[in-house]
């Protein structure tokens, strides 16, 4: 007889080969890390012997599942931030946590909580993309799953790298020490289009064809990230891609929830893989990707669950049944992606996704012993018939639960049996995880009551620490300003015309400030716009000092262009209430007795105040500095002829309150 290191016998072998063979009452031979027999109990145990026989009577023996997109350190960010949009989740939550909190250690800890959640779950494999990809590949052996993990590579700073010319470098280490690895295959992962540039995405798609290994990254995830590269480049993001020959690489595609049948032509032309993540797509809003029409154009499609900050879990039954049943919902066809279809992206296909086909997937002799058993009767999957013979793929499908999962084999490497884990001590990793969230629970507490904090977070705010001595007063007559402007103290450097689009985030405490969203619209001599710009200040109502019972000097402390839209803001900030402003601006730049001053003249449309006024303003720096200029401004008062009665000291909201 021949030797063997385990027997598992007297289950159902659903073989997920491509003639979809199932074998009842069936079992598998492994001897090392492969499967060396497969076939009915009685030929197993004829031709094989084993030390070790497990008897699986009662349960159906299957190839592990394939996780195809996942970033498993961020089970330790799971329910950090739901419902909400994906770009204040992953702005405005997300990155500030990570940017705080994601070191190796904590790369270690959330991979070895994920793989915990995965090997009960059933999953041997998974594709991975997050920072310090070596320490994640470091507990994914530990625990003896299988994974493609990709090193993230972006054009912000991450946890990892300060620039994207270091994260490369990490990537290109972590390759070299890798590669070959039974379990491990390195990868290159530019995390999306929007969040790279040209030179980077040429550049990882170098570094991927170097080495010859996948290249893992987000496509056409949202309709808005397609309608922005439509926008900016012209072309759809997969088109994009292509011109920029990222499709020479071996890639996998999470999401595409946004291509037409041209954009799926390409990726398949270029061998590329796709990842569909329906649970995540759903709670994000992102959309339904169109699977079926992929399915048809012959793509290879896997099924992801995501990371848990956006899922809310790493169940993979869950996520195929959703994938089923999304699917005929979105075809308005129940025939559409079948549950044997469905199982197939979740096995032999999700493998193939991660370019794995060769070795895992499937149960077949000569692949590595990747496997998975089911309770096969639970209470929740009886009574069963068997009529039809794709029922048990539909038993599966849409009634297992990865509770019913009992024993796993990663490489022939038993991973749980009789649902005991063997390679993770799951309470100390329970113990650690619950320490560093409470950590995480103090940093976001202390942020949400600090407004500063919050813009911090965020990035691209600057701590200006801008000080103005400024004046506000009434113009009755708008040509008394010529007194000013022709003065011969006076010399005017530029002169512009502006609308301002003001909106005010009000908040329960002022004493916290105020932030305020401004599109400033350039107008041009025939009245058309001619450029538009959006800024986001964050100002404190308290006025520092007075200067001739008028001129007030106040502060401004953070100041940044607005690359978010105004609902982001909205969403993020959650005021308690907001207020509008909308002017037209004219704004004098003039050296006054040679010091730099700004002079406004604005007619308040929103709400809608009568007359003009006039602002006069210069940007400080010292005591003496302020002084001085406030004495300057209080002479161009007298210039335009005005005094204290003309000078208003409310701004125009609260002027509008008073009218």
């Amino acid at each position: 007889m021949e030797k063997a290191d385990v027997l598992v016998i007297g289950g159902t072998v659903v073989t997920m080969n491509r003639r979809f063979e199932i074998i009842a009452d069936g079992g598998i031979a492994v001897r090392g890390e492969n499967i060396v027999g497969v076939g009915t109990r009685e030929e197993i145990v004829t031709r094989f012997e084993a030390a070790e026989v497990v008897d699986c009577s009662g349960q159906i023996i299957l190839p592990g599942l394939v996780n195809a997109h996942t970033h498993v350190p961020m089970t330790l960010l799971r329910g950090l931030a739901d419902d909400l949009r994906l770009d204040v989740w992953l702005l405005g939550y997300m990155m500030p946590t990570e940017r705080e909190f994601v070191t190796p250690e904590f790369c270690r800890l959330g991979t070895s909580l994920a793989c915990a959640e995965m090997i009960r779950g059933g999953v041997t494999a998974f594709a991975d993309m997050y920072y310090f990809e070596a320490d994640i590949a470091a507990a994914t052996a530990e625990a003896g799953l299988r994974g493609v993990l990709g090193q993230t590579v972006m054009k912000y700073p991450a946890p990892d790298a300060p620039s994207y010319d270091d994260s490369l470098a990490y990537c290109r280490k972590f390759i070299e020490e890798w590669r070959g690895h039974p379990l491990i295959t390195p990868a290159v992962a530019p995390h999306a289009p929007y969040s790279n540039t040209d030179e980077t995405m040429r550049r990882c798609t170098e570094l991927a064809l170097e080495y010859d290994v996948p290249l893992l990254t987000h496509l056409a995830e949202t309709k808005l990230e397609v309608d922005d590269s439509v926008n900016e480049f012209g072309m759809t993001v997969i088109t994009r891609m292509d011109g920029l020959n990222l499709f020479d690489a071996k890639v996998l595609a999470a999401h595409c929830v946004h291509i037409d049948q041209n954009e799926m032509h390409i990726l398949h032309d270029h061998n590329a893989t796709v990842a569909h993540c329906p649970t995540s797509n759903l709670k994000l809003a992102s959309g339904i990707a169109p699977i079926t029409q992929m399915l048809k154009s012959d793509l290879t499609v896997g099924i992801g669950t995501d990371g848990t900050a956006s899922n809310n879990d790493l169940d993979m039954f869950e996520e195929v049944r959703l994938a089923a049943i999304l699917a005929k919902t979105d075809a308005g066809d129940p025939t559409a992606l079948p549950a044997k279809q469905a199982l197939l992206m979740a096995t032999r296909q999700g493998a193939e996704a991660l370019f794995l086909g060769d070795i895992t997937g499937s149960i077949e002799v000569g692949k590595r012993a990747d496997v998975i058993t089911l309770d096969d009767r639970p209470l929740h999957n009886s009574p069963q018939f068997e009529h039809d013979p794709n029922a048990l793929y539909s038993r599966i499908v849409y009634a297992s639960k990865s509770t019913d999962v009992r024993h796993v084999w990663c490489n022939g490497r038993a991973l749980m049996r009789d649902r005991q884990l063997l390679t993770i001590d799951e309470p100390a990793v329970l113990q650690a995880a619950g320490e560093l969230a409470r950590r995480i629970d103090h940093f976001l507490i202390t942020r949400e009551q600090d407004i500063v904090s919050k813009l911090l977070a965020i990035g691209g705010i600057r701590q200006a620490e801008s000080f103005e001595v400024q004046v506000k007063a009434q113009l009755d007559d708008e040509t008394v300003l010529e007194r000013l402007l022709t003065h011969p103290d006076v010399e005017i450097l530029k002169a512009i015309r502006y609308r301002q689009y003001d909106t005010y985030f009000l908040f329960d405490d002022p004493a916290k400030g105020r932030v305020r969203y401004r599109e400033d619209d350039r107008i041009a001599e025939d009245g058309t716009v001619e450029s538009v710009r959006s800024r986001l200040t964050f100002t404190t109502p308290v006025k520092e000092r007075e200067f001739h019972s008028t001129i007030l000097l106040s502060h401004s402390r953070f100041i940044a262009d607005a690359n978010q839209s105004l609902r982001f803001y909205r969403e993020y900030f959650r005021p308690v209430s907001e207020r509008e402003l909308h002017k037209d601006r004219r704004r004098w730049h003039l050296l006054y007795q040679g010091v730099l001053f700004y002079v406004n003249v604005d007619r308040v449309l929103q709400p809608q105040l009568d007359g003009l006024f006039v602002e006069i303003k210069s940007r400080t720096w010292s005591k003496s500095d302020a002084e001085n200029k406030a004495d300057r401004i209080q002479t161009m008062l007298s210039i335009l002829g005005l005094d204290q009665s003309d000078v208003v000291s409310s701004d125009y909201l609260e002027m509008h309150n008073v009218h």
